[in-house]
Formats: structure tokens, C-alpha cells, sequence
């Protein structure tokens, strides 16, 4: 932009000097006409009044040796004729007849045109009027001379211009070098979220310094990110561990009641759009109440923490075994391949409980009901399979304890 309005002013002013300078050149051009013609008329004066036509002839074929000279006639003071050059330009020219008005007291005029001037000067002997003297030039000489000069110009002024803008191109691309790679380092930066990068400093004035702050802007962006992200991290280990607090028993560090609900709903819908067998238990320690209130809470506590460490061992890898609550668990077996598969396991389970348990030196003698529901057999959703396993686990009390009985026979009980 700057260069551009540079350019319009150089062009614009570079226009007025050439029109300014052509019409001075005309005009000097015209005052030289004027003092020639007032040459030729004093040495016309005597031609004139020795009626000489042949040397007056001779002074015009004298002067007319000069390039601009296009035509010269000499009259009498009557107005005829008296010599003219050239010699054919006609015997009654209306040049002279048609004299600027001011001719008569200035005793010189002239009248510029596009291409030539005309100069009228009255030729006087002793401050008489003996006659007249009509000179014409040609402009087209200094015209043409200040054209190839307005041209020369024009050129030097393109190559000015052309210097400039290249010059102001490479100035302005060594000071905006610094900002634009400030710009793009910001631009990387705002993408990648990486304020580790730096700015270089090429040098030290305003943009330098600009580096030096935009640097230091980055390296407390990068410690408050490097700090926001340690306590993120915190903050998500806390979550998980209130996550696991809140999913935990934790005395068997089993997956509690809140755990299971949410567990028995996938499982449930999983087995049922699917078309996949499960299995879930209802597990609840026979005598335990007993041992709780003999040995106290301490050998309770260490009773469950064993039955739990127990069945563990024996269940296979996807098995979901959780504490629901005092002496109650719960099994989920997703993706079995038959009922058969869960009754065995059942059976695993009350014969691992029932081996002797010493707590204290005493011998606890606990052992396991389990109440066997299937999905989709028995039913196909959450609560009501987990209602179908608690009346099977209270038709196995029924039956005599440490021992399972399935939903579809204790509905026959």
C-alpha cells in the first residue's frame, strides 16, 4: 500500500514537471522566435526603404537556415508583399492580413498554437512604420526535446520504482521475518498444545524483545499446563480410588452391592440380545451368625475375607463375585455353555467353604446355601432373576444347607 501511493505520488508529480516544463520550453521557445524576428527587422529596415527585394529575399533565405523556421514574409507598410520565404508561400498570405490586435501598439505580437508560433513585429526606421515582418516556427523541435525527455524520465522513474518496491520487499520481509515466525511458532503451538517451543531472537530492538516476552509468556503457559496436568492426574487417580471405594467392600475388597446392580443389568441385557446362557448365585454362609457371636467380630471379619479368598479360586476368568452384605454374595456366570457347567461350579463352591477353616485356633464351622437362577431360562431381566436366585438359595436352607438348588425346582417346592 505504501508503495503503491509512493508511486501515484512520483507519477503524478513527475507529470506536472513534464507539462510544467513543456510549456517553458514553448514559451522559450516563442521569446526566441521574438527576438529573432526583431533581429530580422532591423536588418529588413533598409531592404524596405531602398526597395532592395532581392536582398530582402537574400536576409530571409539567410535566417532561414534555422530548423524551426517555417515560414517568413516581409510586407510594406500598405500591407503588399514585399519578400517571403519560401518564395511560393502566395502573394497575398493571411497571415498578414489577419495581425493581433496588439500588434499596433506593442509594435510585437505573437499567438501560440499546438504545433507552431506566430510572431508579428513592425519594422520602424527612425520611428517610422516602413512595414511588417511575419515569422512562423515549428514547436515540433522542443516539443519532440521534451518528450524523449519526459520519456528518459518516465523510464528512470520506473526503474526507481522498481528498485524500490524490490528494496521495501526485502526490508520488509528482514524486519517481519521475527513476527512471522512468531506467528507461526503461535499458530503450531495453538494446534499441537506443545508450549515446550521457544521463539528464536535474532536481535535485540522492539521485536527482539517482543521474543524475549512471547518465550516467557510460553514457559508459564508450559508450568501452569505441567501443573493443571499433575492435578489432573490427581484428581483422576482420587476419582478412580473414591471409583473403587464406591464399587469395594472393603473388608473382602470384593465388588459391593452398588457394583453388582449395575453389573446384573449388562450381564442381563448382554445374555438376553444375544441369545447367551448365564448363570447367577445367591450365596449365603450357613452358621455364620453363630461364629460372629462366639468368636466376635474380629473372627467374623477374618471368616468372610477367607470364604471370599475361597471362592475366588475356584471360579473361571469373567466370573463377577460380589459382597452384597453381611454373610451374603453373589456369582454372575456370563457365556455358559450349559446349565450343567453352573451346578458343578455350585458344588465347587460349597466344597471349598466347607473344608476346615481354623481362625484363632478355633475351627469355624461354616459352610454355604447357594440359590441358582438362569438367564433366559428362568427370567430375562435384572431383578427378577436376582428374586428367582433368593428363593432357590432359601429352598436350599430348606433343604438341609450346604447345598444348591436351582429356580425351576424350588418353584416346584
Amino acid at each position: 500500500m505504501n508503495l503503491q501511493v509512493l508511486s501515484i505520488t512520483m507519477l503524478l508529480t513527475f507529470a506536472l514537471i513534464a507539462g510544467a516544463s513543456l510549456l517553458a520550453a514553448r514559451e522559450l521557445q516563442a521569446q526566441a522566435a521574438e527576438r529573432s524576428a526583431q533581429l530580422l527587422a532591423n536588418s529588413l529596415a533598409p531592404m524596405l526603404v531602398f526597395e532592395d527585394q532581392v536582398a530582402a529575399a537574400a536576409e530571409l533565405q539567410a535566417f532561414s537556415k534555422r530548423s524551426e523556421w517555417r515560414m517568413a514574409q516581409v510586407a510594406t507598410a500598405g500591407r503588399e508583399v514585399f519578400a517571403q520565404w519560401p518564395a511560393d508561400s502566395g502573394k497575398s498570405p493571411p497571415a498578414i492580413q489577419a495581425q493581433p490586435p496588439s500588434l499596433a501598439q506593442a509594435g510585437v505580437a505573437r499567438q501560440m498554437h499546438l504545433e507552431f508560433v506566430d510572431v508579428w513585429v513592425a519594422i520602424k526606421l527612425k520611428g517610422e512604420l516602413i512595414g511588417w515582418l511575419h515569422l512562423q516556427e515549428g514547436l515540433e523541435q522542443v516539443q519532440l526535446a521534451v518528450m524523449r525527455m519526459a520519456g528518459l524520465g518516465a523510464v528512470l522513474i520506473g526503474l526507481a520504482i522498481f528498485i524500490a518496491a524490490w528494496l521495501l520487499r526485502w526490508v520488509q520481509r528482514k524486519a517481519l521475518a521475527p513476527i512471522v515466525e512468531l506467528s507461526d511458532l503461535a499458530e503450531r503451538v495453538s494446534i499441537s498444545q506443545d508450549y515446550s517451543q521457544r521463539a528464536k531472537v535474532h536481535r535485540f530492538d522492539e521485536v527482539g524483545r517482543l521474543s524475549e516476552r512471547f518465550n516467557q509468556m510460553l514457559k508459564r503457559v508450559e508450568i501452569g499446563q505441567a501443573e493443571l496436568n499433575q492435578q489432573l492426574r490427581q484428581e483422576q487417580k482420587v476419582g478412580q480410588e473414591f471409583e473403587q471405594l464406591a464399587h469395594r467392600d472393603s473388608l473382602t475388597q470384593l465388588p459391593n452391592r452398588l457394583y453388582f446392580q449395575s453389573a446384573l443389568q449388562r450381564h442381563v441385557a448382554t445374555s438376553c440380545q444375544e441369545v447367551l446362557l448365564m448363570a447367577l448365585m445367591f450365596i449365603d454362609l450357613d452358621n455364620f451368625k453363630t461364629v460372629n457371636d462366639k468368636h466376635g467380630h474380629d473372627a467374623g471379619d477374618e471368616v468372610l475375607r477367607e470364604v471370599a479368598a475361597r471362592m475366588s479360586k475356584v471360579l473361571r476368568a469373567g466370573d463377577v463375585l460380589c459382597r452384597l452384605g453381611g454373610d451374603e454374595f453373589a456369582l454372575i456366570l456370563p457365556s455358559l455353555p450349559d446349565e450343567a457347567a453352573a451346578e458343578q461350579l455350585a458344588l465347587r463352591l460349597i466344597a471349598a467353604i466347607r473344608e476346615p477353616m481354623i481362625i484363632d485356633g478355633h475351627l469355624m464351622p461354616i459352610g454355604a446355601t447357594v440359590g441358582l437362577a438362569f438367564c433366559p431360562v428362568d427370567e430375562v431381566d435384572a431383578p427378577n432373576l436376582l428374586s428367582a436366585a433368593d428363593v432357590a438359595m432359601y429352598a436350599a436352607k430348606r433343604a438341609g444347607k450346604n447345598t444348591y438348588r436351582r429356580a425351576s425346582h424350588a418353584s416346584r417346592q
